[in-house]
């Protein structure tokens, strides 16, 4: 398929290569967001659910976005388990921590996530796509202030 959208096609490969890494990054935060909103206990119990809700919904929209993206750009978004394995460096959660290691935990992924957009974002290949650029943005404006809230929950 000819794309001419303005994008040179190896500055496409490179940012759909990074969208992709963000969308499986996105994608894994997500199932661990929900899980954590399902299975948090203790004190804190109440305001980490709902946190924990607004959150994984936000991410459940952002899935989405960034998916159309890709394809927006000509390509196939991966959407298995499997291939989000392989591209994402977010650690799949496979036990039930304490409430304040699931905050630290979402902490750690919302950085590494915030990371991954910036390093996409400083590349040469999305200076001729700025829908790209905006949306990773927005994307680590969100990760960025969530991340800010967690550490405060955290007293960091």
């Amino acid at each position: 398929m000819n794309i001419n959208t303005g994008i040179e096609s190896k500055d496409r490969t490179v940012i759909v290569s990074g969208l992709s890494r963000l969308l499986a990054d996105t994608y894994t935060l997500y199932l661990k967001t929900h899980n954590y909103h399902w299975n948090v206990t203790g004190p804190m119990f109440t305001s980490l659910h709902t946190l924990f809700e607004e959150h994984y919904t936000e991410l459940a929209g952002a899935v989405d976005v960034i998916a159309e993206r890709i394809r927006a750009l000509g390509e196939f978004a991966p959407g298995s388990y499997q291939a989000f394995a392989k591209l994402t460096e977010i650690k799949e959660e496979t036990e039930v921590p304490k409430a304040e290691v699931m905050v630290s935990n979402l902490l750690e992924s919302h950085e590494i996530i915030s990371r991954h957009a910036r390093e996409l974002l400083q590349s040469d290949a999305i200076e001729t796509d700025e829908v790209s650029a905006d949306l990773l943005t927005q994307r680590m404006e969100f990760h960025e202030k969530t991340a800010w809230m967690l550490r405060s929950l955290l007293g960091k």
